[in-house]
């Protein structure tokens, strides 16, 4: 059938039939290059890392003849010249997915590890932790990385952690299935700073689910996942109406919630002691952790509202929204209040601040590396409790909204309170 298509296209003279001929032998032959080199890949890698193969073969890119070229290119031709192969990027992939590839470079997992190469002592992290892909790096690996850096990683042989797609489509299979999966993001979303998965697992969405995939519930029960909430319709540009650190701008009405708000963007080093903004603003921006105009906060709410419709009443998921955000008032209240006594003890020369600080404010993103018991728990109160405080609410898990989150800060303050006053009494003495 196909050399009778061909016949009737040359049926226009010799000249016109010897090149279209050779263009389709040209073609063929590719073809069964093609295939031909698909195969020793397979042959070869069957005996030297055979679970590779076996996953590649489960996949839609073996079942639609996508071979290892593609992705690796062809310049791999033996054990001499490994080095050659071609390790994939998010561009790698849009050569076929572009308008998911586009959405991904949207969204904050792009900016992944942009924001933590932002971190002021992230460079004094163990290699083994960054760019070894074993601590923040394990993670973060999922944002998008210039030329430059995925060189350096290369060089320091850890260049298998730039592809970013493959964080949550896992090699070789680049499963839909598996990325639609929950249990797809509970990886990186769990522990410290933001153990979503513990929370939505002990939700009752999360419970609803995990009956559904125990098949206890059938398969037409409502159960949203991570996905259903963060990923509408597969919508690869994750992005939440308050963003990671929940601060956004303008500022809110409430007079106190300001105040306590700009406390907080102090200690983050976006304002200076005035309340100005500092080159930290464009950290912020770029690593799109905080939303920075009404619109912008606006559009993820209502994205949020209209899924939440699809099981609750529209009034309903704007009342529990709104608990949220009364949530994130409450424990800026309880933060600002720490933040003020350490910058005090600061101020009245009672605690020298680090010479790494460019104001006399604790600066939170330094994380683990504040260097004292105090400051410390600072940091804990802000990342740990702080978070689960109010993802707890968002995430409908009473006990992380209580007794992880609010009940933690309570106790944080405290501790933070008389700390500062033991110091107030020692520095008194002296």
């Amino acid at each position: 059938m196909v050399f009778g298509f061909w016949n009737l296209i040359l049926e226009g003279g010799n000249m016109r039939r010897m090149i279209f001929r050779t263009i389709f032998l040209v073609l063929m032959s590719l073809i069964f290059v093609s295939a031909a080199s698909a195969q020793v890949c397979v042959e070869c890698h069957k005996k030297i890392t055979p679970n590779i193969v076996s996953d590649w073969q489960l996949s839609k890119h073996s079942q639609n003849k996508i071979d290892c070229s593609e992705c690796h290119g062809s310049q791999h031709k033996s054990a001499q010249d490994v080095a050659k192969v071609k390790i994939p990027t998010p561009d790698t992939c849009a050569s076929c997915h572009p308008d998911r590839v586009k959405q991904f470079k949207s969204g904050k997992h792009a900016a992944a590890w942009a924001a933590m190469k932002a971190m002021p002592t992230a460079h004094w992290q163990p290699m083994a932790l960054m760019e070894g892909m074993k601590g923040c790096g394990g993670c973060h690996k999922i944002g998008l990385k210039t030329e430059a850096e995925i060189k350096e990683l290369k060089k320091g042989g850890a260049g298998f952690g730039v592809a970013s797609c493959d964080a949550c489509h896992t090699r070789h299979t680049f499963s839909v299935q598996e990325a639609k999966q929950p249990q797809a993001c509970q990886t990186c979303h769990m522990g410290f700073d933001h153990p979503q998965w513990e929370m939505y697992s002990g939700s009752k969405h999360g419970v609803r689910y995990l009956l559904k995939q125990s098949k206890i519930l059938p398969p037409t029960a409502s159960a949203p996942t991570c996905q259903t909430c963060h990923m509408q319709g597969g919508n690869h540009a994750v992005r939440t109406a308050w963003g990671f650190l929940a601060v956004r701008l303008p500022m809110p009405d409430d007079k106190q919630w300001t105040a306590d708000r700009a406390t907080i963007l102090q200690g983050l080093g976006v304002l200076d002691p005035d309340g100005k903004p500092t080159a930290r603003l464009d950290v912020v921006k770029a690593a799109d952790v905080a939303r920075l105009t009404q619109e912008d906060w606006q559009k993820e709410r209502d994205k949020m509202i209209k899924t939440c419709n699809r099981c609750h009443s529209i009034n309903f998921a704007k009342g529990e929204l709104a608990k949220g955000d009364q949530m994130i008032k409450e424990v800026d209240r309880l933060m600002a209040d720490a933040i003020l006594t350490i910058a005090g003890l600061y101020k009245d020369g009672i605690l020298p601040k680090p010479k790494n600080y460019a104001y006399p404010f604790p600066d939170l993103l330094t994380f683990h590396d504040a260097p004292t018991v105090i400051e410390q728990k600072l940091f804990v109160m802000f990342l740990e409790h702080r978070m689960r405080a109010f993802q707890g609410t968002f995430h409908a898990n009473p006990d992380y909204a209580l007794w992880y989150g609010w009940s933690e800060m309570q106790r944080d303050l405290t501790e933070i309170k008389e700390m500062a006053a033991e110091m107030h009494e020692k520095h008194k003495k002296k």
